[in-house]
Order: C-alpha cells, then sequence, then structure tokens
C-alpha cells in the first residue's frame, strides 16, 4: 500500500535559527534598530550575537527560558574562555531583543529579565601621555596622517564621525565642524589652530575633487573608511613603539585631560555626544595627583 510514497528521512539536525519564524523575528529587530540609526557595525553586532544564541540553543524564540540563556552564557563563557566583559555585552545584546520581542508582543515574557547585569572589574584605561603625543606627531611621514590624529585629539570625535565629514562640514574660521553622531544626532566640535593649520596643509596638497575630508593615497581618491583609519593610526603607534594606539584612545584622552584641567562634565558629555552622563564619566579618567591637590586645597 506503500509504493505509491515516497519515504523522506526528516532532518533533526536542521538549525532552529533557519526556520521561518526565529528569522523572521531576527530580521525584523535588526529592521527595528537601523531605523533608531544604529550604525553598520553595531548591526552586524547584534545579528551575529543572535544568531549564535539561536543556532546553540535549537528552540524556537517563544519557547526559550532564561534557564536556557544562563546554561548558554556559562557555556559561551567555558567554551571560549571568555571575559566577564565579553558575556555581559552578549547578555545585553539579548536583553535588548527579548525586551523588543516582548514589547511587540511577540512573547509573553523576557527570560532574559532575570539575568542579572555580571560584576566587572572596572579597569582603569590609559590615555595618552602629552609625550607620547608628540612622538606619534613626529612619526607621521604625511601631513594627511598628521591632520588627522590632530583632528581626533583636538575634537574627540568617534572614529565614523571622522570618515562620514565632508569638506563642506568644516569652519575654518570658527574652527569647528559638524559631524553627525549615533542615532542621526548632529553636533558641534571645536579644534584647535594648530589642527586648523595642518588641515589647510592637508587640503591643499590634495589634487582630486572628492567631497571628502580625508581620503586616500591612490586614484581613484576614495573616502577613507573606518578600516583604513584604524589600521593606519594602528601603523602609526607601532611605528612609534607606543601600545595599543587607537583611535578611540584619542577620544578617551580629550575628555580626561578635558576633566581634568577643570571643564564642567556636562559640557564634556555635550563634546562627547553622550546621552547619559554616566557614559562620560567612563570614559574620564580622574587623575590622582589631582584628588591629592584638591583634598589639599579644599580639606586639608
Amino acid at each position: 500500500m506503500l509504493n505509491d510514497f515516497e519515504v523522506i528521512e526528516k532532518d533533526m539536525n536542521l538549525s532552529i535559527s533557519e526556520s521561518k519564524g526565529n528569522h523572521e523575528l531576527l530580521h525584523n529587530f535588526i529592521s527595528a534598530k537601523q531605523v533608531e540609526g544604529c550604525s553598520e557595525r553595531t548591526l552586524n553586532y547584534y545579528k551575529t550575537t543572535i544568531f549564535k544564541m539561536l543556532n546553540y540553543v535549537k528552540l524556537r524564540i517563544e519557547d526559550i527560558t532564561t534557564d536556557d540563556l544562563r546554561k548558554y552564557l556559562a557555556d559561551y563563557k567555558n567554551n571560549n574562555a571568555a571575559s566577564k566583559t565579553t558575556i555581559d555585552n552578549i547578555r545585553r545584546v539579548l536583553s535588548s531583543f527579548f525586551s523588543w520581542l516582548e514589547d511587540e508582543d511577540y512573547i509573553l515574557k523576557n527570560p532574559v529579565r532575570r539575568i542579572h547585569k555580571i560584576k566587572t572589574r572596572k579597569v582603569v584605561k590609559e590615555v595618552l601621555s602629552d609625550e607620547n603625543f608628540e612622538i606619534l606627531r613626529d612619526t607621521c611621514t604625511n601631513i594627511r596622517d598628521l591632520a588627522m590624529i590632530e583632528l581626533l585629539a583636538s575634537t574627540g570625535i568617534r572614529v565614523g564621525e571622522l570618515v562620514n565629514l565632508n569638506i563642506d562640514d568644516v569652519l575654518f574660521n570658527e574652527r569647528e565642524c559638524v559631524v553627525l553622531g549615533k542615532g542621526d544626532s548632529e553636533r558641534t566640535v571645536y579644534f584647535d589652530a594648530k589642527t586648523k593649520i595642518h588641515l589647510l596643509n592637508y587640503l591643499d596638497s590634495r589634487k582630486d575633487n572628492n567631497p571628502a575630508l580625508f581620503v586616500s593615497f591612490k586614484k581613484p581618491y576614495k573616502r577613507l573608511g573606518i578600516n583604513g583609519v584604524e589600521r593606519r593610526i594602528r601603523e602609526i603607534g607601532q611605528e612609534a613603539n607606543i601600545k595599543k594606539v587607537h583611535p578611540h584612545k584619542f577620544r578617551r584622552t580629550m575628555a580626561t585631560n578635558a576633566i581634568d584641567k577643570g571643564m564642567p562634565i556636562e559640557q564634556v558629555q555635550k563634546l562627547l555626544g553622550h546621552v547619559q552622563i554616566d557614559t562620560t564619566m567612563q570614559y574620564a579618567m580622574v587623575n590622582q595627583n589631582n584628588v591629592k591637590i584638591a583634598h589639599r586645597k579644599f580639606i586639608g
């Protein structure tokens, strides 16, 4: 009686993340984050992090429990020797995902709600000393790279904001420029006279018509991307024999120096484009010597 039927073996190893429901919900979440103005890099991080979890748990999203996610985080930590910071970053992404699912009525309750923030040791991150910054300046072998590090150090802008700048965004007489920050929010940042001179020298040397502020050296003189800037800054640091030089270090250094010299934290927050002032405090390392001086001034 079964001669007219074809027997097909069911594939039990099919990745659950490839199922229509999970795939659609992940796609819808990423689309929502894109509308909110998240960068391409952030979107990729969200997508990869959630995709890995779904592939590991192998359940429909609506069936995933708190215990499933706790086990996933514990297994990920053990299998990858991941730090507490990495695990907490994953937890935050998953929390954002499941909170969105709950808000959109795809699930009844966010299973990450009962997974608390993972306590991590606060590490005071290094900033560039005045001496190291002078060495980096001297190491630059071309005026483009010099103008680039001067602008990063003077304004404290993000590398993503730097590469999106056009020449027309820079007001040289006012020594300021308008950058497009996170969430497509515009803000004005300021640079010093030395940066102005280096930028003008660099622009005078250009032979192209690209509207971008920073471009590659070779034809067709394309706009520099984030990876290109990060790679070049890293190379300059290696040539100068200075460890861990990257664009974000200039941002942290600017914030720290500004606070050390007495700039109100609210104004530093405005310059950096932070929504929450707590974020600004994380960037600014308090100089212990300044604490000692302040104690003697106000107390001792």
